[in-house]
């Protein structure tokens, strides 16, 4: 089974491309209503919370998980790589996240020279992209926004309403000065202000899609990986949970993907002694 894991409603926006170009495989989706945003949590906290979503993930059927959330792939991806995949256990299953994929993607472009890249505090406090776009291409140049209310606002559904665009201009407007080609939206929420987001930055700036390029990268992957491929379910399966507010999440599914849900189920995330 396949699992995504995201802080919240977001990673969503990354488990509907996966399923558009690998509709077979069985999927488990995880989001941490319960403590989301990550991005405003110390990088030990937001440690924990990972650990304890990969244990209960693992337990109940994961053989590769996907971290959707930025801040988790910046901050407690490698550590969690390190703490769960180890010997034997790393021929079994997988941790990957999106920031490698959205990284390469924009540093292997010819045309992107001076890229943007919004998030949330923890994700931008981090050199994560940074290291990973200049091991590529080192000339680039990297500017770097946080913007913090934005993921509250499209959990609470309000992405659409002229207060959140109004917040949204604001947060983009040193980008736009700084006159970006490329534009890293590092919060699998801030596609559902795609549309906003692209009119605000004109057409000469291009806004790159982490959930269709985490797809197409998992995709490859796989094709690449017989031995972990080959473990996965394939009977099109789709469960969903959360650590808070199931009815919430379902309606949000409902409202913004074209994604069939029966049920969402509310679980608790304990770390083990």
């Amino acid at each position: 089974m396949i699992a995504i894991f995201d802080s919240g409603f977001g990673g969503l926006t990354v488990l509907k491309p996966i399923i558009d170009e690998l509709p077979d495989y069985d999927y488990l989706y995880l989001g941490d209503n319960a403590r989301a945003p990550y991005g405003n949590h110390s990088p030990e906290t937001i440690k924990r919370y990972c650990e304890e979503a990969v244990e209960y993930l693992f337990e109940n059927g994961a053989t590769l998980i996907i971290f959707a959330c930025n801040t988790a792939s910046s901050i407690a991806l490698r550590h969690i790589q390190q703490k769960y995949l180890n010997g034997t256990d790393e021929r079994d299953r997988k941790i990957l996240g999106v920031l490698i994929p959205v990284s390469q993607e924009v540093a292997k472009n010819k045309e992107s020279k001076r890229i943007g890249l919004i998030g949330t505090r923890a994700t931008v406090s981090t050199s994560a992209y940074d290291d990973e776009i200049k091991k590529i291409n080192p000339g680039l140049t990297l500017h770097k926004i946080e913007c913090p209310l934005l993921v509250p606002l499209i959990e609470e559904d309000w992405h659409k309403k002229p207060e959140a665009v109004m917040i949204l201009k604001k947060y983009l407007r040193p980008l736009k000065n700084a006159n970006i080609d490329s534009l890293i939206l590092g919060c699998t929420h801030y596609p559902l202000m795609y549309e906003s987001i692209s009119k605000k930055m004109g057409r000469n700036v291009k806004v790159l899609d982490s959930g269709k390029i985490t797809a197409k990268s998992l995709k490859d992957y796989l094709s690449r990986h017989p031995e972990i491929e080959s473990k996965l379910s394939k009977n099109s399966s789709r469960t969903y949970l959360t650590t808070d507010l199931p009815d919430k999440m379902k309606e949000f599914i409902k409202k913004n993907f074209d994604l069939k849900v029966d049920k969402v189920k509310k679980i608790e995330l304990k770390r083990k002694n």
